[in-house]
């Protein structure tokens, strides 16, 4: 996906990826997933909500995001008023614990990301294209402390019957990107068609939801 794709939809407010709710996925398995401290780390984190239920457990949150359409609806929406400041490459902007960075993922350095002791991707993976999804994969492990945990949720369906994104990332497919890199352990299968309408309208017959705890 080229970033301009992205930027389009924010600005057109054509994100139906985006989740009102706190994803269930997050509330179960987020306490094994989890380190007692350090900040949490949230790639291509749009508007979501999970940033302050992330927040509200304890812990100071990083957001990275391209849009900054997304990033001001995500303070705005919550009724917070950010600090912003220019950071090269990127702009920030910050309010009680949570920080979003806009710009690009590969931009980020592990200087920016020392303090980082866990990650949470419920839309980023599914959202490159298989030939980004690699790079994403090597990025992180090369930017992530040692130890660093990633709580990691994907789709599985027939990619032939729907068009992404989010895109099908099979189990064997996690493995094979972060095996390299670290302990891949997957922890649950969800059938997710009965709660994802949406896709059943764009032609899926079956979907799947993979969790995973990844640790690098």
């Amino acid at each position: 996906m080229e970033k301009e794709f992205w930027l389009e939809r924010w600005e057109r407010n054509e994100i139906g990826f985006h989740q009102g709710d706190i994803n269930p996925h997050l509330r179960r398995f987020w306490p094994e997933a989890a380190p007692a401290a350090g900040r949490v780390f949230v790639p291509l984190c749009g508007k979501s909500r999970d940033l302050l239920w992330l927040r509200e457990q304890g812990r100071p949150v990083l957001g990275v995001e391209l849009s900054v359409i997304a990033a001001q609806a995500f303070f705005g929406e919550n009724g917070l008023t950010p600090a912003h400041q220019s950071r090269p490459p990127f702009e920030s902007f910050e309010a009680r614990g949570v920080e979003i960075l806009c710009g690009d993922f590969f931009d980020l350095d592990a200087a920016r990301l020392a303090d980082v002791t866990a990650v949470y991707d419920r839309a980023a993976l599914v959202a490159l294209p298989p030939e980004l999804r690699a790079r994403y994969a090597a990025h992180l492990a090369a930017i992530l402390p040692a130890g660093t945990r990633l709580l990691l949720i994907t789709f599985d369906y027939d990619q032939k019957e729907m068009n992404g994104p989010p895109f099908a990332v099979p189990v064997a497919e996690v493995e094979a990107l972060f095996g390299p890199h670290a302990a891949v352990r997957h922890l649950a299968r969800f059938d997710a068609l009965a709660d994802n309408p949406r896709f059943r309208e764009r032609g899926a017959s079956r979907i799947e939801e993979h969790v995973f705890l990844i640790t690098f």
